[in-house]
């Protein structure tokens, strides 16, 4: 058993000699750092020539590259420049991989946040894409999973590491950093925008399929089925996700299937669609990017945002306990598909839609079905035309910039941007938890 082979020879064979190295750059072990009263990065310049010492005394041990090469790892992992400079001027292993946990200097320094360690270790050779022989993660990925560790991040990529690598199972940094995002505890925001600024694939997937966007679909189900306070917190992350996400060219709408299947994982805007009243600042959003409203990768045989936005009304509808809600759910509906008219050019609107009869709710969707069936048939005008193939032409979203600079008059600039005088009422811009209907498995 490696592991154990390791361990023994870390505690009979070369443990002296770190424990010798650690005790003069003051890190003895089992001794915090907050207990000794002076701060170890600012004494460690002065301990350098004690180090020194010490390794021109041990430099003929048999096992002295190993201990000097673990002293690194030690050191590394708490941040001591200095020290660090000294082992490898000795012949410390920048490879050398912890006998336990397998992860080698560079990647202990990440996991522990050390930027500076991170630089000094590359400007000496370190390879800044080497992945550890048991969770086959780079520094990148590491650095991807918490928030906390933003400046290693940054600092590998000001430093050219592979943005798009994938490990074993074809998971990228961005899919790391969407995957470790609970959106309660864990919040990756300025890893995500990170990564996308540099180049991160928007449309990366794993062997198994997982992408950003699915990442994001998994989330807001556990939105929904969440306390409102977690629904609500959960929603704030995946708003801020999504938008970078989009403003990246993420593809909402295209089913999470497999080529040639169409029974996958339900895409991030027919989920939101599906559970309008509950997700509607998300729906929103979406429409807003000129998300299309059927399935993009099967078409309108798939699903259809009309038929989502329907469906989900008549089941909420009976839910509602007066007359407030009633009109508040009527009130969201059209405002999506309004929304959903100013960048999709149909929405394939049924001309004959079989409806339950469920009084006293059947008449008013038979009326919002036939405006959205007169509006489907009637000539769009010119300029409803001509705004719908503007948007397209400055994807992706969002437009604001992009509008604001073209040779327009500021009313022509306006109309291209109607989402500008959309208010959300209150209540209107959080997730909300379903509490009545059964969420899809």
């Amino acid at each position: 058993m490696p592991f154990l082979h390791g361990f023994r020879r870390i505690i009979y064979e070369y443990q002296p000699l770190v424990d010798a190295v650690l005790c003069v750059v003051g890190l003895e072990e089992g001794t915090p750092t907050e207990d000794r009263n002076c701060n170890p990065e600012e004494e460690e310049d002065g301990r350098c020539g004690s180090l020194v010492e010490l390794l021109d005394k041990e430099s003929q041990s048999a096992v002295f590259e190993e201990g000097i090469s673990y002293a690194l790892f030690k050191v590394a992992e708490r941040g001591l420049v200095s020290a660090a400079k000294v082992l490898l001027r000795y012949g410390a292993d920048l490879n050398f991989e912890d006998p336990v946990s397998y992860y080698n200097p560079m990647h202990i320094a990440v996991l522990r946040n050390q930027p500076n360690m991170v630089k000094m270790l590359a400007e000496h050779g370190a390879d800044i894409n080497k992945r550890d022989r048991i969770h086959e993660s780079s520094p990148l990925d590491l650095a991807s999973e918490e928030a906390e560790r933003v400046p290693c991040l940054r600092t590998l990529l000001d430093l050219g590491a592979d943005v798009n690598a994938k490990d074993k199972n074809g998971k990228s940094p961005l899919l790391h950093a969407l995957a470790s995002s609970d959106g309660l505890t864990v919040h990756n925001i300025e890893n995500i925008r990170l990564l996308l600024q540099t180049g991160a694939d928007v449309h990366a997937a794993t062997i198994d399929g997982e992408t950003p966007v699915s990442s994001l679909v998994i989330l807001v189900k556990e939105a929904l089925s969440g306390s409102v306070e977690d629904a609500a917190e959960i929603g704030r992350f995946c708003l801020r996700a999504a938008r970078l996400l989009l403003a990246h060219g993420a593809d909402p709408s295209s089913c999470l299937a497999p080529d040639g299947e169409e029974d996958g994982e339900q895409s991030l805007t027919a989920t939101s669609l599906e559970y309008f009243d509950r997700l509607f600042p998300l729906a929103v959003l979406l429409l807003q990017s000129g998300a299309s409203c059927h399935c993009s990768h099967h078409g309108v045989k798939c699903w259809t945002g009309y038929g989502m936005v329907l469906q989900r009304l008549q089941a909420a509808l009976l839910d509602c306990s007066d007359a407030r809600q009633e009109a508040e759910l009527l009130e969201q509906a059209e405002v999506l598909l309004d929304l959903a008219q100013v960048s999709n050019s149909s929405l394939a609107v049924p001309f004959d839609l079989h409806m339950p009869n469920q009084p006293p709710y059947t008449q008013v969707l038979q009326e919002l079905h036939q405006r959205m069936v007169e509006q489907e048939t009637s000539p769009r005008s010119l300029r409803g035309l001509c705004r719908a193939f503007i948007r397209a032409h400055l994807k992706p979203w969002p437009l604001d910039e992009r509008v604001n600079a073209l040779p327009l008059p500021d009313r022509l600039k306006e109309y291209l941007l109607p989402e500008r005088i959309i208010s959300l009422k209150p209540g209107w811009d959080c997730f909300r938890p379903v509490n009545t209907l059964q969420l899809r498995p």
